[in-house]
């Protein structure tokens, strides 16, 4: 019987900024997106963790150029299709055109999981100038599978080639997880694609409980370098879907080398679950959220643990990061009274 081919995004360049500050330059993300393309893996995503154009106060500046870094990567990357993040109202119509001219060749438009249609003409445009376009539903965990597939029908109606769905807390369980694919697999005639984050320990499990339920795009980061405990390790999971006997076209002992002898010594600190990551996911909060979250607990003299129990009962979302300082304002202030 032939092996069913998953194809493996790698997003060390894009998630994995979170964990580094946004700090990638030329010479290493060259280094990373040629080793990744040498291997197999089959979209490799760069950009700044928050989406092109998110170098910001609110969400970080980015060391390097965005349009210098995706550039640089185009002349090393023969075989994979160099993809970008664009969230709307982060980044716009002429941020993507930009990003096209500079080499990116696909984007994944991500917006909140109920509110797929303030991407409409994003993804529409990008397939107007030839783009590879996936709809990314972000936070998938705050909507039901009925309404998920609500949502993924306006993306796949306007041209999406195939619809991510992201636990962007790390929040979800693997019963979780096989309810919405398996919901938009049944509803849809486009391929599904899961992005997962390791904050409860699970996206190993939970990106093969989507290819279980059919999904057959799915994130990955070498060393699992990502925002909060980071995503589901690239290295493991290519492991795991090859004793699965699934095809995922990566050279296995290829994605380790990657991992352990061109990222790694970039990486900043170790990819763990530390406390504040798993409350992350226990608090069903943002992964990127995590980073602002210790400047601010540092700043009010505050547990960051409190702050994150509070965000996820205000369900904050992503693009809500400067409002992480407010609510640990408003925290210190009781914590004076």
């Amino acid at each position: 019987m032939e092996k069913r081919k998953i194809n493996i995004v790698d997003t060390t360049l894009r998630d994995g900024s979170h964990a580094v500050s946004h700090s990638f330059t030329i010479d290493q993300v060259t280094a990373v997106a040629e080793g990744l393309d040498k291997v197999g893996v089959s979209l490799i995503e760069l950009s700044h963790g928050d989406g092109i154009a998110g170098s910001s106060v609110n969400y970080g500046f980015s060391k390097t150029n965005e349009l210098e870094l995706i550039k640089a990567a185009s002349k090393v990357v023969k075989n994979a299709k160099l993809t970008v993040l664009l969230i709307p109202g982060i980044g716009t119509i002429e941020d993507l055109q930009e990003a096209k001219e500079n080499g990116a060749q696909a984007v994944r438009v991500a917006t909140h999981v109920t509110e797929a249609d303030i991407a409409i003409q994003h993804i529409k445009y990008a397939k107007s100038i030839g783009m590879m376009a996936v709809g990314f539903l972000m936070m998938a965990h705050m909507a039901s599978p009925e309404k998920i597939v609500e949502q993924a029908k306006i993306f796949m109606d306007c041209g999406a080639d195939y619809i991510n769905l992201a636990d962007s807390a790390g929040h979800m369980l693997p019963d979780d997880v096989r309810a919405r694919v398996s919901a938009l697999k049944n509803a849809l005639d486009i391929p599904i694609g899961f992005h997962s984050h390791n904050n409860l320990g699970l996206s190993v499990a939970n990106s093969i409980a989507a290819v279980e339920e059919g999904a057959t795009y799915i994130d990955a980061t070498c060393r699992g370098l990502g925002a909060g405990a980071g995503n589901t390790q690239n290295e493991v999971l290519c492991a795991v879907l090859n004793r699965l006997g699934y095809d995922t076209g990566v050279d296995l002992y290829g994605i380790m080398d990657v991992a352990e002898e061109i990222l790694e010594p970039i990486m900043q600190r170790p990819q763990v679950i530390n406390t504040a990551s798993l409350m992350l996911g226990y608090a069903g909060v943002y992964s990127s959220f995590l980073l602002h979250t210790y400047r601010a607990a540092e700043k009010y003299h505050l547990n960051s643990r409190d702050i994150l129990v509070e965000l996820g009962s205000r369900g904050m979302v992503g693009g809500q990061e400067d409002m992480i300082l407010d609510v640990a304002y408003e925290l210190a202030q009781k914590t004076k009274q």
